[in-house]
């Protein structure tokens, strides 16, 4: 049984903290992009960050030990099928 955490799942995780982390230095003024135009810059951003949540969350991110237990129940019931 396989109940580790998912190359994928922590993929998404540093990309949404990535996101967050470049969202909270825009807001207190540090450009990390190199855009001039503050506009385009805070629609990056902003685009970068909403995609990064829905793709983290879409998902099935199993944490614990027991929805990873879960997750090959899950997948052993399906093969019966």
């Amino acid at each position: 049984m396989n109940t580790n955490i998912t190359a994928g799942t922590i993929a998404r995780l540093i990309c949404l903290a990535l996101a967050l982390v470049n969202q909270v230095l825009v807001m207190t003024g540090h450009s990390v992009l190199p855009i001039e135009d503050q506009t385009i810059e805070l629609i990056v951003t902003n685009v970068w960050t909403v995609a990064a949540a829905l793709w983290g969350y879409w998902k099935n991110n199993s944490w614990t030990l027991k929805a990873r237990k879960a997750d090959v129940y899950l997948a052993d019931e399906k093969k019966k099928l």
